[in-house]
């Protein structure tokens, strides 16, 4: 028999998860149990690649303790890793114990949560181990403790020894009509090689950059024949047009696709939305047709695009881009 336990804490001298994970491995151990420990804080840049490892084991143990709000990221990112790359039909007979020990409040929440993942996966789910220490070192002298954590060690054998029968859980059955990701069956080079783009941030950002230079080429190719219209955006702008005191000036839009300026004057409850080259304004923005799509689309406000670095350039009076997005209220 094979028992995995992966540990989704951060490896703290006073993690009360650590020493009742270590008392269950050396019973299991007693047991004859080969159990296989991953600290998930040690592969932090290569936990993807761990999804493949769950399909060795007959059992699993997922330790997490209870972060500020829930369980730990290094547990959320494991459990994400199964999702997409793990072998459903191998996790639907693999067994799970949660264990959650926790020095503040949430232990309930965070055991309830790993076993609706489990469960979601397709895989079994045993009675976890949960409960609140406020001294690590109880865990480890006292003999009351120590017999209940041993007791679940005991459990999880003969769940996984004798294959405990479980009934049907709707999240199985919800899993399988809405469909799940095709497993990845990833020998180790390629498994170690797919660990290395995720935690690449520079290769993730290029995929994002390419991806996103695409979209634009293709959304160009497509709207080509709008590009050039005096028309566009005009009735986009008139009807998300809502009157605000002290709101009023010149406000040009350079949408660098465009020949002429796209120019909107506002004075007091009236508007004007006209193509035609400014000369004086009081507030020029430079963008291009992208960024100028997700404003009416109300994906974005002027002031973000401009914040956000979206926007190429602006010029003028700044508090005045503020009142701009007051008055022209886009829907998504």
């Amino acid at each position: 028999m094979v028992i995995h336990i992966y540990y989704g804490g951060r490896g703290v001298i006073d993690d009360p998860t650590r020493p009742v994970i270590e008392r269950m491995q050396k019973v299991l151990e007693e047991l004859r149990v080969k159990v296989v420990l991953y600290n998930l804080y040690e592969y932090k840049n290569t936990i993807p690649t761990l999804s493949q490892t769950v399909k060795d084991a007959d059992g699993i143990v997922l330790a997490s303790t209870v972060e500020w709000f829930g369980m730990g990221g290094y547990m959320l990112q494991f459990l994400d890793a199964c999702w997409q790359f793990g072998d459903k039909s191998r996790i639907s007979e693999i067994y799970m114990m949660p264990v959650v020990i926790a020095k503040t409040y949430g232990e309930r929440q965070v055991i309830a949560d790993l076993a609706n993942a489990w469960e979601t996966l397709g895989g079994k789910v045993l009675t976890g181990i949960s409960g609140y220490i406020d001294n690590p070192l109880d865990l480890e002298v006292n003999s009351e403790y120590i017999s209940v954590i041993e007791s679940f060690a005991e459990k999880l054998y003969r769940g996984v020894n004798q294959r405990e029968k479980t009934l049907p859980s709707s999240k199985n059955v919800l899993t399988q009509r809405v469909g799940t990701p095709n497993p990845l069956n990833l020998s180790v080079p390629e498994a170690e090689q797919l660990s290395e783009y995720v935690s690449d941030e520079n290769y993730v950002r290029t995929q994002k950059e390419d991806i996103q230079e695409l979209a634009v080429h293709f959304k160009g190719i497509l709207m080509s024949e709008d590009a050039g219209s005096e028309e566009e955006y005009i009735t986009d702008i008139k009807r998300a047009f809502k009157p605000a005191q002290g709101v009023s000036g010149v406000f040009v839009l350079d949408i660098e696709e465009k020949k002429k300026d796209l120019i909107i004057e506002i004075t007091g409850p009236k508007i004007d939305v006209r193509y035609d080259k400014a000369d004086t304004c009081d507030i020029r923005m430079t963008l291009n047709r992208n960024v100028m799509e997700d404003i009416v689309s109300g994906r974005m406000s002027f002031q973000r695009a401009f914040m956000s670095g979206a926007m190429a350039g602006m010029k003028g009076e700044f508090p005045l881009l503020s009142g701009l997005d007051k008055v022209l209220v886009f829907t998504h």
